[in-house]
């Protein structure tokens, strides 16, 4: 070819990698400034027709401003009895506070407790403080101090966002960091290589730049939220899926660079041509199941699914535009110092060493007995299984929303050691005004609900005139138990049946435990529609992927039992080892999303490469070269997934914590036994019958190659 022909062909890889490192010059920094527009204010998210979220509606107008409470506790320094003026020094330390800066309304007075060993008064702060929150929150903590011989403690929804936006600060440098620093580490002794490593780092950064940029304008717009959790599992996604789409398109090329008379250009236009199919279904795959979230009536659910189908979509445009146009460039000098070498005309490839021998000999054990592998693998999973039942999802009380020590948690354990449980988090009821006396009278009689009484003209529960606007009034209701308790919800299903059934009050209940109480129903429905679609989404794209009935299907089962087994292992390392009584009810259903659809993922590496082989060599001989030849890049990959997903852990939260463990160990389990040896057996087990009704399926068992029609 003429020298200026050649150096044409260098042309659309340099202008692709000029585009990109514009991109990523251009839109990386907004990785870092997700958090202008995102909220970690919980009631954004709340379920849009539970009748809690009404009740946030109805709210409004019985406040003269909008305010966040901080409850101020007191209690006396050794643990004895308070001095009889300490209620009336209390309030007036805090009636100093009025109109200061981000105090919305004056504090209420302090009351004592029944033991006598503790005070409590409620100061309503603004909403609207963002990072000057913790401030405001120290303003009023100095402000209590003055009272002799106690000490202070701050609880409530004021003091559980500062530690929320605590637990949160700075997600982007340190989730960041972390995620890339453990993906490297490992590409660096996996493969041995310096540069390549460094490439697939670069286009997993630039994905999440362009990611970030996007669903930064989009949540500027209002068009979708943005909280600390959807923050942290986009960089994630964005980083972990980049990286597996990355290694198999590289672990492709290498292998085409082997190939005798290839050349740079030739190689990649072939590893293109025969990976670009699994990675689009692939990541079609995730990103569709995460759009099935739209279905979701949580709202936390939607946002996450459109922000994370933006995730996928750039990282899988990195794969095949950034990361080709670098290797070309690059050529074999990016697996350096382990060159891959062309061989020559005629020769035969070199015998496995390292990882592919270790590949070669399980793919020899899967051909040798395929049933017996797949029962053993089958029985483990199901054993895993079998504990799921145990994961209780009806959510995470407060004492365990912190993995670490968190202020606001040790002021309410104080809280409700001196007060009823649901003290300063009444439920509210909104219900007519002509029933207001009935209504009352009917939830005070509620087991579980320690007084109830509608809310005056100056804000607060009492047995006086109850302020009514719009012909409506406020009741609150407060609750013998803890409002985070399994107790308190139950008491709020009574609440409800009980004011509902009062004549002309139509009657709402809201409040803290009420909207828990909702999101758990509302979690338990989304779990029972959104499951059945992210299944349908799947068996859809393996079917078209891989012309077959069967074999679809069979790949389904096997990912949803991972998920089951997963769940099993999870329920007992949460309950004896990290000590959780519960997760988040939104948990599960996460789970399933990214472990059934990233686990589809390496199904589909490998069986598309299997296909691929057994239209040459039949399809027993394509069970051992696929996954002869895909088990080192896929286990790599899940890996590295595992790994960056393990990284969501450093956030201190329970629900992110339980999240990584899940899915870190999904992917791993599915990643050495699900795909390594139960779906190769079971395949190898069933012969051409998997492959049914395509043309594979018409081979003898031990067929010779079907002409490939593909």
């Amino acid at each position: 070819m003429p020298r200026a022909s050649r150096r044409t062909r260098f042309l659309v890889p340099l202008a692709l990698l000029l585009v990109w490192l514009a991109v990523g010059g251009g839109l990386g920094p907004f990785a870092g400034r997700l958090g202008e527009v995102s909220t970690n204010d919980q009631a954004a998210f709340l379920p849009r027709s539970a009748e809690s979220t009404k009740v946030i509606e109805a709210q409004k107008a019985f406040r003269t401003s909008e305010s966040v409470p901080a409850i101020v506790v007191w209690t006396a320094e050794d643990g004895g009895t308070l001095d009889p003026g300490s209620a009336a020094g209390a309030t007036k330390a805090l009636a100093a506070l009025s109109g200061r800066p981000g105090i919305a309304g004056p504090p209420s007075p302090a009351l004592a407790s029944e033991d006598g060993k503790a005070l409590r008064a409620v100061v309503p702060l603004r909403p609207d403080l963002g990072d000057a929150l913790p401030d405001a929150l120290d303003e009023v903590r100095k402000a209590a101090a003055p009272v002799p011989g106690t000490t202070v403690w701050l609880a409530g929804p004021a003091a559980t966002q500062a530690d929320l936006s605590g637990a949160f600060a700075g997600i982007d440098g340190l989730l960041l960091g972390v995620a890339l620093v453990t993906v490297l580490l490992i590409l660096l002794v996996v493969y041995r290589s310096v540069l390549l490593p460094l490439m697939i780092i670069l286009g997993a950064v630039f994905a999440l730049g362009l990611a970030c940029a996007i669903v930064y304008v989009l949540a500027d717009a209002d068009l979708v939220r943005v909280d600390g959790q959807v923050q942290g599992i986009l960089s994630i996604l964005v980083i972990g899926a980049a990286t597996d789409y990355a290694l198999l398109l590289a672990a492709r090329y290498r292998e085409e660079l082997t190939a005798p008379g290839a050349d740079r250009f030739a190689a990649m236009r072939k590893a293109l041509r025969r990976s670009v199919e699994p990675i689009v279904a692939s990541a079609a795959t995730v990103a569709l199941a995460l759009i099935a979230l739209l279905a979701s009536d949580l709202s936390n659910n939607r946002a996450l699914g459109p922000v994370g189908a933006i995730g996928i979509v750039c990282a899988v445009l990195s794969a095949l535009t950034f990361l080709p146009a670098a290797l070309v460039l690059t050529g074999r000098a990016a697996y350096w110092p382990a060159r891959p070498k062309t061989l020559p005309e005629g020769a035969e490839p070199e015998a496995p060493r390292g990882g592919q021998a270790l590949w070669t000999r399980i793919a020899a054990v899967v051909d040798r007995a395929p049933r017996k592998v797949w029962a053993i693998t089958l029985a483990g999973l199901l054993a895993c299984a079998a504990f799921a039942p145990m994961l209780n999802s009806r959510g995470v009380p407060l004492d365990e929303i912190f993995v670490n020590d968190a202020p606001s948690v040790a002021a309410q354990e104080t809280l409700g050691r001196h007060f009823p449980g649901g003290a300063g988090n009444p439920a509210v009821i909104v219900a007519d005004a002509g029933a207001a006396t009935r209504v009352a009278a009917a939830a005070r009689e509620v087991e579980g609900v320690d007084s109830a009484f509608p809310v005056d003209a100056t804000g607060r529960p009492a047995p006086g005139k109850p302020l009514v606007v719009d012909g409506r009034v406020r009741i609150d209701a407060t609750l013998a138990d803890a409002a985070d308790s399994d107790a308190a919800r139950e008491t709020i299903a009574r609440l409800r049946t009980a004011v509902h059934a009062v004549p002309g009050a139509d009657a709402l209940v809201g409040g803290s435990t009420a909207q828990q109480y909702d999101t758990q129903r509302t979690a338990a429905r989304d779990r029972t529609l959104i499951v059945p679609v992210v299944l349908a989404i799947i068996l859809v794209i393996l079917v078209a992927l891989l012309r077959s009935l069967v074999l679809p299907l069979l790949l389904v089962a096997t990912v949803a039992l991972n998920f089951a087994a997963t769940l099993g292992v999870s329920a007992l390392v949460f309950e004896h080892v990290l000590g959780f009584t519960g997760t988040d009810s939104s948990v599960p259903l996460y789970g399933f999303v990214f472990l059934v659809a990233l686990g589809v993922d390496y199904n589909i590496f490998l069986m598309s490469r299997v296909r691929e082989e057994s239209l040459r060599h039949g399809v027993r001989e394509g069970v051992r070269i696929g996954l002869t030849a895909t088990g080192g890049v896929i286990t790599s990959a899940g890996v590295v997934l595992a790994a960056t997903f393990a990284a969501l852990g450093v956030i201190p939260l329970a629900f992110l914590v339980q999240i990584a463990f899940i899915v870190a160990f999904g992917v791993l389990l599915d990643t050495l036994v699900v795909r390594s040896l139960l779906v190769p057996a079971l395949v190898r087990d069933l012969g051409p019958k998997a492959w049914w009704p395509g043309a594979l399926s018409r081979l003898p068992a031990e067929g010779a190659a079907a002409p490939d029609k593909s």
